[in-house]
């Protein structure tokens, strides 16, 4: 990690108590600032709340919102559940991977996009669903897929 990259996490840590309790949210932070969890990161992380680095581990692993790996600037996931499967959700999945070139759980080489699929966001009636960085579109035609994605 480069010294500004520790700078911004020694801003973390000071807006937290050193202790176990702080590790779920330090965590979310560095996912916040760096769009994963760097090896170094967690390492620090472990040294500063105290903690052993198999339990930072440990929570980095269990929830899905955590990745060890890097992952683009936008988070593009499109919902797979009934009623988006059955609206076009494969369509609209096919229209993003060609257009990005890449698959579902991959980042492209510049780090700008990443796609995921998700099981049931619970918008059902908007179906079919594509999510793009906390950003919720419904009845997405798949022509409008790459459009959406490049617009935010």
């Amino acid at each position: 990690m480069t010294q500004q990259d520790m700078t911004k996490l020694g801003d973390i840590f000071d807006h937290y108590p050193a202790d176990s309790g702080s590790l779920i949210g330090v965590l979310q932070d560095i996912q916040r600032e760096f769009h994963y969890l760097p090896r170094e990161a967690m390492a620090k992380t472990a040294e500063v709340l105290g903690v052993p680095l198999s339990k930072v581990y440990s929570v980095a692993t269990f929830y899905n919102a955590f990745s060890l790996t890097p992952r683009g600037d936008t988070i593009i996931r499109v919902c797979k559940g009934t009623a988006c499967h059955i609206k076009g959700a494969d369509l609209l999945l096919d229209q993003l991977e060609s257009g990005l070139g890449i698959k579902p759980g991959e980042t492209t080489a510049d780090l700008k996009y990443t796609l995921e699929v998700v099981n049931c966001v619970g918008a059902c009636a908007m179906a079919p669903v594509m999510i793009v960085n906390n950003k919720y579109y419904g009845n997405v035609a798949c022509n409008r897929a790459l459009k959406l994605v490049k617009k935010d």
